[in-house]
């Protein structure tokens, strides 16, 4: 059985190859293979909350890895029952671990725009 945060790494990485290459490697974990297909039927929805929230950046300036971390957080912020505050939590420990390039920016961004979503969502 699969932690939670196994699953975010998984479904991040299926993000991750989708976005880049347009397809994803077929995997044995159903939890993270449902949650990744759950994400993209509500892409549009998710992206959109992005554009709007964005300012003076776009969803395409962001990397494929950071793109797929967001898009996992306000997935389950959108349309999960996790606390707000865990979803930002898990993000941020993700982009350290995958994103940031030893200064801690990539996180500091990565918190500020989920907490401007969280704050939109209510």
């Amino acid at each position: 059985m699969q932690t939670r945060h196994e699953i975010r790494i998984e479904t991040m990485t299926f993000l991750y190859q989708q976005d880049l290459r347009g397809d994803i490697v077929v995997e044995p974990f159903k939890e993270s293979y449902d949650l990744y297909h759950a994400i993209i039927a509500h892409m549009a929805e998710i992206d959109q909350l992005l554009k709007d929230t964005l300012v003076n950046y776009t969803l395409e300036r962001l990397s494929y890895v950071d793109r797929a971390i967001i898009r996992l957080a306000v997935y389950e912020m959108m349309y999960t029952d996790t606390p707000k505050p865990i979803v930002i939590n898990e993000a941020i420990k993700l982009t350290k671990a995958y994103s940031n390039l030893e200064d801690e920016k990539q996180s500091a961004f990565t918190n500020r725009l989920l907490d401007n979503i969280s704050k939109r969502l209510g």
